[in-house]
């Protein structure tokens, strides 16, 4: 079997790995760096379609893209089906290849809304939603799904049934039930399941940790992709990684030299994007993924909770590469799991 690439509807994807939206964390620094590692499919952070629909200055920031990017999915959340609609029809107008809407949030402020998975428990209002949406758009049209509310995977085989009548063109599984949130084991057989009901492709999410174990959701679901989250924070290599194990590319060679001058440039990008007061705020919690399992590196995270400009943060980030490399430290595969939702 190959695994070089695939297509949600029209647009044609190098490969089969998918970053998954994370709220606060694939902004666009953070989406570039995933590209450059390897990604097939980078997607932004959830969108209130209520706030582009009312014209906040700060959720269109959110639709900020480069061509260095594409492909790229824009995930929008939401329950009234023609303001759905009409936030789809503004993030097609800004030139974006591929729509996603979330049917998985299981924030409960976003399900008291009636948005995200409480979607899942109301087939048709998710029907209006996804009929409403598809009429605005021609772009491809994915959602992203959860097991439902109980675990039995019943709601998402449904909900699957109802987004490919609707013209839906991938499906996205997440399979925790709404109440695990991020607990507990993700079960993989719901996504065995939905992907035997549907003839459109599905994507795999939940409890991928390394390539290892993203080939054997691929070996045991039969999914077309897979979406890695929490793993590829701190090592977005792991896109890279994936396709090495499947025979795809070669093994890419991440030395420290390697490991260090992403984190750099990832810092750099980020104070560009978001200015070096807000910027540096960030980066005093952001550059701990990039260090999690090296050697001392709590005295480094100590160092950079009060970085203030880049010349600081580029400093420090030196600092600690240097100690490393004088022990001829090497920084291995770095997928440990970080507490951020996926």
């Amino acid at each position: 079997m190959k695994f070089d690439g695939f297509n949600i509807g029209s647009v044609r994807l190098p490969n089969i790995t998918v970053m998954a939206p994370l709220a606060g964390i694939t902004n666009l620094p953070f989406r570039l760096m995933a590209k450059q590692a390897g990604c097939g499919l980078v997607c932004s952070e959830m969108i209130s379609a209520n706030g582009l629909v009312h014209d906040s200055k700060r959720t269109f920031q959110l639709l900020d893209t480069v061509p260095e990017e594409k492909p790229l999915s824009v995930q929008i959340f939401g329950a009234n089906p023609s303001i759905m609609a009409e936030a789809a029809a503004i993030v097609e107008s800004n030139g974006v290849e591929i729509l996603d809407i979330n049917f998985g949030c299981s924030v409960k402020k976003i399900i008291r809304a009636g948005s995200g998975v409480a979607l899942m428990k109301d087939p048709e209002k998710a029907e209006a939603v996804l009929n409403a949406v598809r009429k605005a758009v021609d772009v491809p049209m994915t959602i992203k799904i959860r097991s439902g509310w109980e675990a039995s995977g019943s709601q998402a085989v449904n909900i699957a049934h109802i987004a490919e009548s609707c013209g839906v063109d991938a499906i996205s599984v997440h399979p925790r039930t709404a109440d695990q949130g991020f607990s507990g084991r993700a079960d993989w057989s719901v996504i065995s399941k939905v992907k035997a009901q549907v003839s459109i492709p599905v994507i795999g999410n939940g409890d991928i940790v390394s390539p290892e174990t993203a080939e054997a959701m691929l070996n045991q679901t039969g999914c077309d992709a897979v979406m890695i989250g929490r793993a590829a924070i701190g090592n977005p290599w792991i896109f890279l990684q994936l396709m090495a194990r499947l025979g795809e590319t070669p093994a890419p060679d991440i030395d420290l030299e390697t490991h260090f001058d992403m984190v750099r440039k990832y810092v750099t990008a980020s104070v560009n994007y978001f200015g070096e007061i807000n910027g540096c705020r960030m980066m005093r919690s952001r550059l701990c993924w990039f260090v999690k399992g090296l050697p001392h590196s709590s005295k480094f995270r100590e160092s950079i909770k009060r970085v203030s400009t880049i010349g600081e943060a580029i400093e420090k980030i030196d600092g600690y590469y240097d100690s490393l490399r004088n022990r001829s430290c090497h920084p291995g595969t770095l997928t440990e799991t970080v507490n951020i939702d996926s």
